[in-house]
């Protein structure tokens, strides 16, 4: 008897959870999503059947937008370049909530304990902090490296302590801010170098960089010995050689560790620089097809996908990390903006905004699995990123 009244219950469960919007139940392992920077949607997508599955509208000016999760990976935060704010739900495909934080803003990262997502602004210049649950505004840094002088910021990732790092393009420094307070949080203030464009934290959490686009070099900061002070590396790689025009600023968030080295990508150059990781010493340098943008590694470290600013940002070339050469170059489509790799690396999917589809790769073969057609696709954005740091 008590047999028949659990199974009752249980179908009567199942019943239940049926009539609920008829939501296909899933989990969010293989989950992500693809930004439609002309149309304010995205696609949300699924990485094993290679397939979208929702698509969400709504979401503002999406020309420069970048995405977190949370820590469960079942929530999306889109970062506007209006300012706009968008925490998503993957599995109901819906808009949970969204706010207008700032007037111009370009990303911004989800903190270790996963309890505070933070904003990035461009205008007016600094950070502010949310409630990853409400979006409650719960504090902000002013940029302010000057009296009276306030700094876009660039670079913002997250480090272990529930620490932000990030540069100040206007002042030429790195602040990392401590929000072990949420509401109070406590900054300190590190010298870079002219004009530090972007930022990128090591995987292991230790190391912070800001790449230069005022003068030749990277900086560097030791997270783990903050007390050091900063200091420059690869100063010397475009020394004594012709300026050359700058199509598009590379993103060192797309930046590679493998194989022991560093690979970055060389502004306005020709060439993927190459450093060891653990003394940030130059070993060689690649030359590939064009300028790079981003410059990504394989989840085993095998491959550097490197794809490139115009005229040439039709193309993607493969860098084997134990010869050190270029092995494969792909034509994806027309202005390929980002690439994104599956959890485990069998995959490598690739925007082809010009041509508004995103097109699937195989890592070993390099022969293409599939194509999704997207309206103007850029950046994508899988959930395996909520387990990483640096993001």
């Amino acid at each position: 008897m008590i047999r028949i009244v659990q199974l009752f219950y249980a179908g009567l469960l199942v019943t239940l959870l049926g009539a609920c919007g008829g939501l296909q139940l899933r989990g969010t392992g293989d989950l992500g999503l693809v930004i439609e920077r002309a149309s304010g949607h995205v696609t949300l997508v699924n990485t094993s059947s290679r397939q979208p599955y929702a698509r969400i509208g709504g979401l503002g000016d999406l020309s420069h937008a970048s995405v977190v999760y949370s820590r469960d990976a079942r929530y999306a935060f889109v970062f506007g370049r209006d300012g706009g704010l968008t925490k998503i739900d993957l599995l109901q495909g819906v808009i949970v909530k969204r706010i207008m934080q700032s007037g111009n803003s370009i990303g911004g990262s989800i903190s270790q304990d996963g309890r505070i997502v933070v904003a990035q602004n461009y205008t007016p210049g600094g950070i502010k902090a949310f409630d990853t649950e409400t979006l409650e505004l719960l504090s902000e840094v002013p940029a302010e490296y000057e009296p009276g002088r306030f700094s876009k910021v660039v670079g913002l990732a997250d480090v272990p302590g529930n620490k932000f790092a990030y540069a100040l393009f206007d002042g030429g420094e790195i602040w990392v801010s401590d929000f072990t307070d949420p509401k109070r949080p406590v900054t300190r203030r590190y010298p870079a170098g002219l004009q530090p464009y972007d930022g990128l934290v090591t995987p292991d959490g230790r190391h912070y960089l800001a790449g230069l686009f005022g003068e030749d070099g990277i900086a560097l900061l030791d997270l783990w010995q903050p007390e050091k002070g900063s200091r420059k590396i690869l100063e010397k790689y475009g020394r004594g050689e012709e300026k050359l025009p700058v199509f598009k600023m590379p993103h060192l968030r797309g930046w590679s560790v493998a194989a022991g080295r560093a690979w970055l990508p060389a502004i306005g150059r020709h060439e993927v620089l190459v450093a060891d990781a653990a003394t940030w010493k130059e070993t060689g340098r690649v030359a590939v097809k064009g300028q790079p943008v981003f410059v990504m590694a394989s989840p085993d470290g095998r491959q550097i996908w490197v794809n490139f600013a115009f005229p040439d940002n039709g193309w993607v070339q493969v860098i084997d990390t134990l010869s050190g050469k270029v092995v494969q170059t792909l034509q994806p489509g027309k202005a390929v903006l980002h690439m994104e790799f599956t959890p485990r690396g069998e995959a490598v999917w690739v925007s082809a905004r010009d041509d508004n589809r995103v097109v699937i790769y195989d890592t070993r073969t390099f022969q293409q699995l599939g194509d999704i057609p997207v309206q103007s696709p850029s950046g994508i954005f899988f959930t395996s990123r909520a387990a990483r740091i640096g993001f």
